[in-house]
């Protein structure tokens, strides 16, 4: 295992030393927080620089993570449709669930391994983990909240204004440090500790039939979900049948090129038994339900992608035994994490 480790003290005591304080001693300078990451992933194309994570901006963003006030009526956090036991994607609905009992237009993604993410949500909308919270923040379906009266809101809460100065230095809240605090709690949420990582790693064996799946996954699959993260990042068709009710275009809607005509994020593999409902929107809760979509329910389409533009056969027994690889994918450590689950927040 090697350690991507990021220290922040000269970095942040140089931005307080330049700062006015009235006179007041400097706070105390953050503690440096170190992520650790497996050696066979690649380097993370998040820019730990721009954003250098310290425990106490892990504190404050993982507080913030489950904190409802962040919406329009305080009823909706973000660790409310992100649950932790399932992979912190939204076991509960088919589409994300906000305020006032509304519903989008899409499923809510899974949330791990983002520092390898170069763009987020379903279409690639969002090209930054550290302003990626704009879009549910400010999402009228989803928390409904105006940023600048959240903004207000945080300035006006003594707890808050302590908890940022601890992590940035004594000022004004503003929404970088709120995106930021909300990213460095982001970017612990890791995954790589599943029984497949075990069997990389010789510290385990498959069985047989994990084995066969493994070699049915290789076989017919690991072309988009590519090892170790089993995604390949990128937007494809996977030959859904176009939903009337939702009439979503997907990527098209970011690029406005036909070309991108229902493409959507690969999702990970990685998690994908404890995280149904599947695709992007929501469509199948069991997993089979998925292997029979690629198996016979492929639907042709200009911008369908070719590996699955004839179908990908799957027998009975060639889905029982990827089912059962599949199951080595979930990472019991990931989703029983004491420091990222929810916290009560304190008024």
């Amino acid at each position: 295992m090697k350690q991507y480790v990021v220290y922040t003290c000269f970095v942040l005591a140089l931005f307080w030393a330049c700062r006015k304080s009235g006179g007041d001693a400097r706070p105390a300078t953050p503690t440096p927080y170190q992520v650790e990451l497996p050696a066979n992933f690649p380097a993370p194309v998040y820019d730990f620089a721009q954003n250098p994570t310290t425990v106490e901006g892990v504190a404050l963003g993982r507080r913030l993570f489950y904190d409802p006030r962040l919406s329009r009526d305080s009823s909706i956090s973000c660790g409310f449709c992100h649950q932790q036991f399932a992979a912190f994607a939204h076991f509960d609905h088919s589409l994300s669930h906000g305020i006032d009992n509304r519903n989008g237009i899409r499923s809510v993604p899974s949330l791990f391994n983002l520092i390898w993410q170069k763009d987020f949500m379903w279409d690639g909308g969002v090209n930054h983990l550290d302003v990626q919270p704009l879009t549910p923040i400010t999402d009228e379906s989803e928390m409904g909240e105006d940023l600048q009266r959240l903004i207000d809101r945080l300035n006006a809460d003594k707890k808050y204004r302590s908890l940022f100065d601890g992590a940035f230095g004594p000022g004004e809240i503003n929404s970088q440090k709120l995106f930021r605090a909300l990213s460095q709690f982001m970017v612990t949420m890791n995954s790589f500790n599943s029984k497949y990582d075990s069997v990389f790693n010789k510290k385990a064996q498959f069985t047989a039939d994990e084995a066969g799946g493994y070699a049915i996954f290789q076989a017919k699959c690991a072309a988009c979900h590519k090892e170790p993260l089993f995604t390949d990042g990128s937007f494809r068709n996977n030959g859904l049948p176009w939903n009337e009710f939702l009439n979503d275009a997907g990527r098209m809607r970011i690029t406005n090129s036909s070309d991108d005509l229902l493409k959507f994020r690969v999702p990970s593999l990685r998690n994908i038994i404890k995280s149904p409902p599947y695709m992007h929107d929501g469509r199948f809760y069991d997993i089979f339900k998925v292997f029979e979509h690629y198996s016979k329910g492929i639907e042709q389409t200009p911008t369908i992608d070719p590996i699955v533009k004839n179908g990908i056969p799957l027998s009975t027994e060639e889905q029982r035994q990827l089912y059962l690889f599949l199951t080595t994918l979930t990472d019991h450590t990931f989703i029983n994490n004491k420091a990222l689950s929810e916290i009560l927040i304190d008024n």
